[in-house]
Order: structure tokens, then sequence, then C-alpha cells
């Protein structure tokens, strides 16, 4: 965890950034008092924070979600809570954005913020889905996220996986792609994610970096 205390994970479609942000928001829950989740993700209908609102408000977690999520709306509106616990030095923040260059205009509508209260950007990478399967198509993502919103990407996380499929060989696969990307944007690669039984499995080069996650979100077709 890093000194900042808003965190930001985007990311393209698939990435399993909704995933790891609630993890890293229960994560920050075990040592600080005050943790909001943002949910700004309101391109994806299927993969929301605001699914797992029980859960996270149960563990003690603030949820502030987009005005008719969960609803059958198409366009909601954001609620003024966001800017409470964005100016508020008490709350530790994540937020959780669309996973697209669209996603990220929302985003961008807290630029000023987010500049003057400080942050971590973190780009969710899943090497397993299309278009992010090589370096040059993640850049070119990134970089759109970047202009969307106005702000810049702190952190790359190798977020590789197959859902219940996946192996350690895959997150392996996928850390060299993500090399390539950092590579190129001089970004570091800063967490290694995945289950802590596959975690367990990687060679020891990865253990400075790895981040355990369990699994919340399922797809509404299981």
């Amino acid at each position: 965890m890093g000194k900042e205390r808003v965190n930001i994970f985007t990311g393209h479609f698939g990435s399993g950034k909704t995933e790891l942000s609630i993890n890293y928001a229960l994560t920050l829950k075990e040592t600080h008092e005050k943790v909001a989740i943002v949910d700004l993700d309101i391109v994806n209908p299927f993969f929301r924070t605001s699914e797992q609102r029980d859960m996270l408000v149960g563990n003690g977690i603030r949820v502030i979600m987009p005005n008719f999520a969960n609803s059958t709306v198409d366009v909601p509106s954001l609620p003024p809570d966001i800017l409470s616990v964005l100016e508020n030095k008490c709350w530790q923040v994540v937020l959780d954005v669309g996973g697209d260059d669209l996603g990220a205009r929302v985003l961008g509508r807290y630029y000023h913020h987010l500049t003057r209260s400080g942050y971590r950007m973190f780009y969710v990478i899943n090497t397993k889905r299309p278009l992010s399967d090589t370096a040059e198509t993640i850049v070119d993502m990134l970089r759109q996220i970047e202009d969307s919103s106005r702000l810049k990407v702190t952190d790359l996380v190798n977020n590789t996986n197959l859902s219940y499929q996946t192996r350690a060989c895959d997150i392996i696969d996928g850390q060299n792609i993500v090399n390539e990307v950092s590579k190129i944007t001089g970004l570091p690669v800063t967490m290694v994610t995945g289950t802590e039984n596959i975690l367990r499995q990687l060679p020891r080069g990865y253990r400075h970096l790895v981040f355990p996650m369990k699994l919340y979100m399922k797809p509404p077709w299981n």
C-alpha cells in the first residue's frame, strides 16, 4: 500500500479491475478506519463494484455508486458524495473506473480534485483478453485512458487470469508482456495479482509484487 489515500483502478474491459478494487478496499480496511469505494463504472453493466455492496458495507466500507446503479437506467448520474470523500483527508478512497477511454472521461470530471489531493492510478492488465494481448495494444489503450481522464497512470498491475482456470504459467506469460509495457512507458509494475494458491506457485522473484485476492465477482450468466 502506498502513501496516497486516493487509489484509482482502470483498465480495458475484462481486465479484472473491479475484482482488484474490491480486494484492495478490503485490505485497506485492515489498517484504516475510514475506507470508501466509489463505483465509477457506468460503462459495463455486468461487473460493477455495486453488485457487492452488501458484502462491502458489512465489512465497514462505505460504497458510493452512480444513482440508478443496479437498475435498468442506461445513463446514471454521479452523486455528490464522491466529492465529500475526495476532499476529506480522513478517508482512504478506491475508485473503480469504467473500462475504456469513454469510462475514463467520467474520471476526468474530478481532475482538479484528484490533482490537488494526490492519487495513484493503477492500470490493470489481463493479457488473456482481446486487445490486451500485446504490449502495443495495451499501451495504446493506456494512452487513450490518460488522454480522456487528463490523469497519468502511475502503476502497472499484472492481473493476467482465466478466472477459475488460471494457472501460474498464465501469470508468468502475462508478466513478460507487462514488462514490455513497462519498458515502453517507463511505468513500474507494482502488483502481480491472483488467488493465494496460484501466487504460491510463482517463482521467488515475484514475491515482493504479489497481491493475493479472493474472487467475489461472478458473471450474470453463472
